[in-house]
């Protein structure tokens, strides 16, 4: 194993910076980055800091900033120190400036301003909240989207990413000789989805938590056969319902969100 200092600078929250250099890393097998993080990079003094922390542990610079006098310093810095420097919003915001025939505001953080989507995250979060694990089934047409699996197929982390993306999620777990809410089949303007996993993968997932919560590791809820069946049956009734299913056993959270939103899309008449 290969490893790398990686310094992520941001005039912002760094999530942008972040997100591209795993998605860039992740392509690299035997590399292990060590991620320096600076974030909120606004001032000459913290940029001063940001600049000693590359000197201490060199390596390639990956940032966000659109104010020009931090970004000279920054790039006048690394080539000082001969580490390579890449800005991952230039290109794009070249090309939009282009197309677009005018010249971006270079404004940080201006994606987390306080306005009506900001908000609409917001509430959506509080409503995934509250609709976790089967809460609140009467008003389940509220929703957006509404998950719907057996113990431990990612029901609520994805409902959560959802509910960051402004989708407002309820999530209703599949229990046995547990019925699920009547109302979920009543509901007409949400769109259901059903969350399935390998029946294998299910069994080691929940020992896991078994383990982590210190309880006994061999009853039902761990039982191969009585798993498989619960799978089975959840299959059975989404298919009676019609509803999509999605396996979610090689599939990140964020992969299983993505295919969500695309049926959301569809249904809703948006691809």
């Amino acid at each position: 194993m290969k490893s790398v200092h990686l310094h992520l600078v941001s005039d912002s929250t760094g999530e942008t910076v972040r997100s591209v250099a795993r998605a860039c890393l992740s392509q690299f097998e035997g590399v292990t980055p060590i991620e320096h993080f600076w974030s909120l990079v606004r001032s000459e003094a913290h940029l001063t800091k940001v600049i000693a922390g590359i000197e201490a542990h060199p390596g390639p610079v990956l940032f966000t900033m659109v104010a020009d006098g931090l970004r000279e310093s920054l790039l006048a810095a690394c080539q000082r120190l001969q580490v390579p420097s890449i800005s991952v919003l230039d290109s794009a915001m070249a090309a939009l400036a282009g197309y677009l025939g005018v010249e971006s505001g270079h404004r940080p953080g201006r994606q987390h301003a306080l306005d009506a989507d900001y908000f609409r995250r917001i509430e959506a979060m509080n409503f995934a909240l509250a609709h976790d694990d089967g809460q609140l089934s009467h008003d389940l047409d509220k929703a957006d989207i509404i998950l719907v699996g057996v113990s431990r197929t990612s029901k609520t982390p994805t409902s959560l990413y959802l509910a960051n993306r402004g989708y407002r999620v309820a999530n209703i777990p599949m229990v046995p000789n547990v019925p699920v809410p009547a109302t979920l089949f009543q509901v007409k303007e949400p769109l259901i989805v059903g969350l399935i996993n390998d029946p294998g993968r299910l069994v080691q997932v929940r020992k896991s938590r078994l383990l982590s919560l210190n309880e006994e590791a061999e009853t039902d809820y761990v039982d191969i056969e009585r798993v498989k069946e619960e799978v089975a049956e959840a299959r059975r009734m989404f298919a009676r319902a019609g509803w999509p299913v999605i396996d979610v056993t090689r599939r990140s959270i964020e992969e299983t969100a993505a295919a969500i939103m695309a049926l959301f899309n569809q249904k809703r008449g948006l691809e």
